[in-house]
Formats: C-alpha cells, structure tokens, sequence
C-alpha cells in the first residue's frame, strides 16, 4: 500500500497522520486519507479538486507531474508526501 505523509505544518491546523492507503494514482490515494479526514481536504486542495498552488506533492522524491486531476500512477510501497510549500523572497 503506498504511504501518504504530511508536513508538520499542515499538522498545526488539522490532524494529518501518516496513512497506508488502497490506491492506484495519486487522486485514489488523496481520497483515501480524506475519507478519514474531510477537514484536510481544503487545505490541500482546491474547489475544483487540483492541488493548491502553494501546496507540493510528491512522489519517492519526485514532484508530481498532473497537479489537476492527480492522475500519477503510484505502487504499493510508493511514499507520497504533501508539502506546505514556502513563498516568499
């Protein structure tokens, strides 16, 4: 199953613990921390379902490429983790 993490700082305004999820895409893996956590969801995305812009998702280390419809593929031992990115200058 692949995992899903959440940063810290999500963690400061909802409960957001690291899940072993059921899923095939990055979408099936969202939905299945936020079946749990509805609260979450807003903060991580946005009306229309894409990621929020200063919010990362990532893959093994790798950024996610479909920030709209989270259609990147994962595998059961894969490691997702959401990020609060940091803006700034």
């Amino acid at each position: 199953m692949p995992t899903v993490s959440f940063t810290s700082a999500l963690q400061r305004f909802v409960a957001a613990p690291t899940a072993d999820v059921e899923a095939e895409t990055v979408g099936d893996a969202l939905a299945a921390v936020f079946a749990s956590r509805p609260a979450l969801r807003g903060y991580v995305l946005d009306d229309q379902g894409a990621v929020r812009r200063h919010v990362a998702v990532y893959v093994n280390g790798q950024p996610i490429k479909d920030r709209a419809l989270l259609t990147d593929a994962v595998r059961p031992r894969d490691e997702i983790y959401v990020f609060q990115a940091l803006s700034g200058g």
